[in-house]
């Protein structure tokens, strides 16, 4: 498998470099700052504008994995802008990291009326750009498939991982490497096309 990796240098995105390298698959890792990225992946030292050279990192690849996000809770685009350049560059199937946190779909009374409003004063700005993402991936007649976490903690993967089409799991955190295996796993899932699907630990 042959894939393209947006966001590597972070800890969803390092670690799907890293599972996806364990596979045996072949790994083009975009990064800003390739000092960062201390795998043997193919390697392109690129921003979102630089269509070109995106273009050649996503030719002939079977997927692009979007994992990039932002590291403050200001004002960003970071996601959407991350998204675009995937559509514009020509990728094929398109994998993108949302969070659950913005949806209440299947959540309880609790976490529905008390903990997501309270969370949201904090994380709206990173919220609102991961929300304009899905709408601007939705929008596209790609092979997308949107992939909705809670809570990300370090650690190493477990195996345990729930997974909703109709709406959140009820469980409040996950393991960035067992996202980071969801999303491998997810690439040749026909049943994840055009989905989008919440995970948690299971």
């Amino acid at each position: 498998m042959k894939i393209t990796v947006l966001g590597a240098t972070g800890g969803v995105g390092g670690e799907v470099v890293k599972q996806a390298l364990d596979r045996g698959w072949d790994v083009t890792a975009v990064v800003r700052d390739p000092a960062k990225l201390k795998l043997p992946a193919r390697v392109v030292v690129a921003g979102f504008p630089d269509h070109e050279k995106l273009a050649a990192a996503v030719e002939g690849r079977d997927a692009v994995i979007s994992a990039v996000g932002s590291r403050d809770r200001g004002p960003t685009t970071v996601c959407v802008d991350g998204a675009r350049a995937a559509i514009e560059a020509g990728a094929k199937r398109l994998l993108v990291v949302s969070a659950s946190g913005m949806h209440t779909e299947g959540d309880g009374f609790f976490t529905r009326s008390l903990v997501k409003p309270l969370l949201n004063r904090v994380l709206k700005h990173g919220w609102a750009d991961m929300l304009a993402m899905e709408a601007v991936v939705e929008a596209t007649d790609l092979d997308w498939t949107i992939v909705r976490p809670p809570m990300l903690l370090n650690g190493p993967r477990t195996g345990k991982v729930a997974s909703r089409l109709d709406g959140n799991v009820r469980t409040f955190t996950i393991r960035r490497a067992d996202v980071a295996a969801y999303l491998l796993d997810a690439v040749a899932d026909p049943t994840l096309i055009r989905r989008k699907v919440s995970i948690a630990h299971g």
